[in-house]
């Protein structure tokens, strides 16, 4: 019979990225470790967890950080310092550290990708709020987590805001109108450049949020539920595949998705 195709030789497999994951024990860090494994082309080789020794770690093409954010600043600075790249999913740092991480990057082989939230649905909710933006008089964001959640806003609902509120001023909108005068139980929410935003803690929620958008006569509300912390995989994944090839610091892995300009 015919020979096969090349001669019958096996095509040489390349080799599997080594993948460290920190705050392993965690939920979301179990779930990683569990995505890493099921994945042919990476291998998990360094499982670390608060109090654990970072040195297994150093083995790694690339770290994965979900923890705190008391610890995330010196295991994004650990890993600089190692040659390891990292990708960072945790909460709560903001401006400031990601300043930080751009000085301790310069001059150095690693790069970094920080994201507030790595599910397709979620980029792609904060990505349309920034579309309607400009459209609309009226605007607030209304975040809702599991009560186990350490920072409130969350992430998401902060970069959320964010991005409206650069859209606005961009389009040459004023604030949002709002006549209180009184709130001092501070049921107007938080104020993120200008846009409010409220924090919801449930039993029996795990991630949902929803932008309202408000002119007279119409409202457009744009909602994105999370259920399970296997909708931050792909993203997250992508961008641990991406990350060798993105010099220096990355912020949201917008473009990775092909989301936006």
């Amino acid at each position: 019979g015919r020979r096969p195709c090349g001669g019958g030789r096996r095509l040489p497999r390349l080799a599997a990225m080594k993948v460290a994951v920190f705050g392993a024990k965690g939920r979301m860090g179990a779930t990683i470790c569990e995505a890493v494994e099921a994945a042919d082309d990476l291998e998990l080789v360094a499982a670390i967890d608060a109090g654990d020794d970072r040195t297994p770690a150093a083995s790694a093409d690339v770290a994965i950080d979900f923890t705190v954010p008391d610890a995330v600043m010196g295991n994004i600075a650990w890993c600089i310092e190692n040659g390891v790249h990292a990708v960072v999913g945790t909460t709560g740092i903001g401006q400031e550290q990601y300043d930080q991480v751009a000085r301790d990057l310069e001059g150095k082989p690693t790069n970094v990708v920080i994201a507030s939230n790595y599910s397709v649905g979620s980029i792609l909710m904060m990505h349309f709020a920034e579309l309607a933006a400009p459209f609309f008089e009226s605007v607030e964001v209304i975040e809702a987590h599991h009560p186990n959640k350490v920072d409130a806003p969350s992430g998401t609902a902060k970069t959320t805001a964010g991005k409206i509120a650069a859209a606005r001023q961009a389009a040459g909108l004023g604030p949002v109108p709002d006549a209180t005068e009184i709130d001092p139980g501070g049921a107007r929410g938080a104020s993120i450049d200008g846009v409010h935003v409220h924090a919801v803690r449930q039993r029996g929620l795990f991630a949902n949020q929803e932008v309202r958008f408000g002119n007279e006569g119409e409202q457009l509300t744009i909602a994105e539920n999370g259920f399970t912390r296997a909708s931050y995989m792909p993203g997250l994944l992508t961008a641990v595949r991406a990350v060798p090839g993105l010099p220096g610091l990355t912020i949201g892995i917008e473009k990775l998705l092909g989301i936006g300009a």
